[in-house]
Formats: C-alpha cells, sequence, structure tokens
C-alpha cells in the first residue's frame, strides 16, 4: 500500500505567495526565465533557474549554477520571504484553470500535497510510464544536492477514494487558506494547511489501507533524480531524503490534453507524394480551414499549405496491445518514422511538440511562418490508458500526455537536511 508522510513545507510569507510561485522549471528556457522574472526578486525562478542571476553565457549546468541556487535559497529564508513550519503537515491545493478562447475548458482539481516513500517509487507501487533522460536526470540530482532541498513538485494520480475526498471537502470548507491568489496565466491557486494531528493521522492511514498504488502524472524526471539523490547522499545518515515532494490528486479530476505534433520538412516528398503515402494506413478527407481537433480515438487532424485534413486510421493499422493502440504510437509508427524519417522523435531535431493549452492556432501560425511544413494534431491520450500501460510495466512514446492546469514551484518546497 501507498506510504506518505506529512512534512515541514518551507514556503513563502502569505503576502509573497504570488511573487514567489514561479512556472515549473523544466516548462522554461533560461532566456524565458530571465525574461519571467524580471523585476521580481521574489520569484523562486532565482532559485529552480539560478543560472538567470548569472551572465548569459554561463553554462546552466556548471557547478556556479547550483551554487547560486543554494545562494539564492539561503538568502530567500534570511530575508524571510520563506519560513519553514514549525510541524510537520499535509497541505492541500487546489487549482482553478478558467476557459479560454482556445476552446479549453474551465477546470478544477484539489491535491494532496505530502512526502511520497522513495521506497514506494523503487518499489514501483509509485508507477512510472515514461523513460527519463540522463542528462535532465543529472541536473536535478545536481541541484538537490547543492541545495538540500526538493524544489520541484511530482504530480501523482491515484484511483479515487470517496472517504478521502470528504474529509479534504470538510477541510477546506471549514478552514481557511493560507494562500489564494490568480496567477498571471489566470489560474488560481489555493493552499490549506493541514495540522490537525488527528485529521493526519486519518489520512495517512487512507492511503496505507485504500489506496494500493499511485502513478507519475508528470514529473518522472524530478522522481528519478530524487530517488538518485538520495543514493548520492547516503541515505542512511540523511532520513529525510528517504521521501520527496508530491501533490497526489484523484483520476476523476484530472484531464490529459492534446500533445501535438510540428515537423520542419516532407522528408524530400512533395505534398501529393505525402499524401499518396498517408492513404496506405489512413482515409483522408479535407477538414476546411477551421483548426481540426480530432473527436475521437485513432483521429488526426493535419495542417499543411493552409489547409486542415481529416486522417483515420484504417482498420489493421495498429496492435490492439496497449503501446500500439495509442495515438501517438499510430502516428509515430505510420507516418513520423514510416513517412518522414523520424525515428527517435526525443532527439531529432526535425520535429518540435505543442502542448494543447497554446490551442491549434499555434500550430497554425509556425507552419504559416514558414519555420515548420506540416502539423498533425491529436485526440488525447486517457487517464485510464495511461494507468493500463503503467500497470503492465510498458512505456509511454515520448511527449503522449499533457496535464493542465500545472502546479507552482516555491509554494511548497521540502528540505531534505
Amino acid at each position: 500500500m501507498t506510504l506518505i508522510v506529512p512534512f515541514k513545507a518551507l514556503r513563502p510569507q502569505a503576502q509573497y505567495a504570488k511573487q514567489v510561485a514561479s512556472r515549473p522549471y523544466d516548462v522554461l528556457n533560461s532566456k524565458e526565465a530571465r525574461q519571467e522574472a524580471q523585476g521580481n526578486p521574489n520569484s523562486f525562478l532565482h532559485i529552480t533557474k539560478s543560472e538567470i542571476d548569472l551572465p548569459e553565457d554561463e553554462d546552466p549546468h556548471s557547478p556556479l549554477v547550483y551554487e547560486k541556487a543554494k545562494q539564492n535559497l539561503d538568502a530567500f529564508i534570511q530575508r524571510e520571504v520563506l519560513f519553514r513550519e514549525s510541524k510537520p503537515c499535509y497541505y492541500i491545493y487546489e487549482l482553478v484553470m478558467p476557459g479560454d478562447s482556445a476552446g479549453n475548458m474551465a477546470r478544477k482539481q484539489t491535491g494532496l500535497v505530502a512526502a511520497s516513500s522513495i521506497d514506494d517509487y523503487e518499489n514501483n507501487i509509485i508507477k512510472k510510464h515514461e523513460f527519463t533522460r540522463p542528462d535532465k536526470e543529472q541536473d536535478r540530482i545536481n541541484h538537490i544536492i547543492a541545495t538540500g532541498a526538493q524544489t520541484g513538485n511530482i504530480f501523482l494520480a491515484y484511483r479515487n477514494v470517496d472517504e478521502l475526498d470528504e474529509l479534504i471537502q470538510k477541510w477546506q470548507n471549514e478552514k481557511s487558506p493560507v494562500y489564494n491568489f490568480i496567477a498571471d496565466d489566470g489560474i488560481s491557486h489555493t493552499i490549506w494547511v493541514v495540522s490537525d494531528d488527528q485529521t493526519i493521522n486519518n489520512i495517512t492511514q487512507i492511503f496505507a489501507k485504500k489506496v494500493p498504488c499511485t502513478y507519475i502524472a508528470d514529473g518522472h524526471h524530478r522522481a528519478a533524480s530524487a530517488a538518485k539523490a538520495r543514493q548520492a547522499l547516503d541515505h542512511g545518515s540523511n532520513p529525510g531524503a528517504d521521501y520527496f515532494l508530491t501533490t497526489l490528486f484523484p483520476a476523476n479530476q484530472l484531464h490529459i490534453m492534446d500533445y501535438n505534433r510540428l515537423v520542419r520538412d516532407l522528408n524530400g516528398l512533395s505534398a501529393d507524394e505525402f499524401f499518396s503515402r498517408l492513404l496506405e494506413n489512413f482515409e483522408i478527407s479535407q477538414a476546411g480551414r477551421e483548426p481540426f481537433s480530432p473527436k475521437t480515438l485513432h483521429e488526426f487532424g493535419v495542417y499543411i499549405n493552409g489547409k486542415w485534413y481529416k486522417l483515420i486510421a484504417k482498420p489493421g493499422t495498429f496492435p490492439k496491445d496497449p503501446i500500439g493502440i495509442l495515438d501517438v504510437s499510430i502516428l509515430q509508427n505510420n507516418v513520423l518514422d514510416k513517412i518522414l524519417g523520424i525515428r527517435d522523435p526525443r532527439t531529432d531535431k526535425r520535429i518540435d511538440f505543442v502542448g494543447g493549452i497554446r490551442g491549434l492556432g499555434e500550430l497554425e501560425k509556425r507552419v504559416d511562418s514558414g519555420e515548420m511544413k506540416l502539423a498533425l494534431s491529436l485526440y488525447p491520450v486517457s487517464i485510464q490508458q495511461l494507468f493500463d500501460i503503467a500497470d503492465t510495466g510498458n512505456v509511454m512514446p515520448p511527449k503522449s500526455t499533457w496535464f493542465e492546469p500545472k502546479l507552482r514551484d516555491g509554494l511548497l518546497t521540502n528540505l531534505i537536511r
């Protein structure tokens, strides 16, 4: 069963919460982080992307960057922007994302912030569905070791338990939040501190008795880095490193968005030749000039030369196993690899990925500009598909899932020593 424990969060004073809260470190490059933190000395990006406080030509993975992260974290504490909770607590984190002009629906999700067991991670009680890259792992390992802190929150999902839902809702109804603000992107962030010992014990026992496993929804690299940092720190003498910072959400509140593809060229083919090759495995029809968003599994959109086309995978195009049946697999095997010669989408520079939060207009914009030749829109993976793949020990193709809304860094940090 699942082991979680309360922890003494390092968190901002209430008046600084909105200034501190920053987008996750791995959705911004160094240039974007500099721009986002400009004029805000309290942005947590000074800790998670500390190269922004060094010369622009500094390697973002140099020892100086990790030393700067530690200096900045210490400075935030000394300036009393951040303080540490006096006792171990759980935290309730509610996010509300409004609807927008790109067609994204308003949604709310409420999670429990806790320290989860790294033993659970290593014993596959916390289940994975993605491979990780050693270079990305090493970056966060270095960051954790240098700062003594887990600054990146790992997003876990679990099959919902009514008793836990009721307990969390009751606490929200009866207690006042410590943070409640709307970020610049319009997403509201509200956090409650669960400090009552009996309630803390009840939550711990519910997970121990009624949640057999959890699933990494977002944060595979953060999780792997925390586990390997524990090894490097000799966890026998660093018990704080035996756990990592997580927020656990019930599956029925989660929504996976489409994760679309852009391709720079047609691998030497003309547009007519490309469509001729597509006919081997897909039915093709024109979809007009309006952006085409697939409405069901095995349906795809193609944007090229100012027009949208609808593709439907023909029967027999794909195997019925948990991986082969995924639309990202069908697209990779039958279009990107077979026709366009993109065999490893993790490393090939001819492909780029756009999360559905940015809308299909972003795909049109980049194709119309001439930067890209082709855009491909997909139907999103479901939570059940993610669970099925993780349960069978399989791994999804790269860039299969995009979750929104995203947790903010800096609101709750776990110090491990």
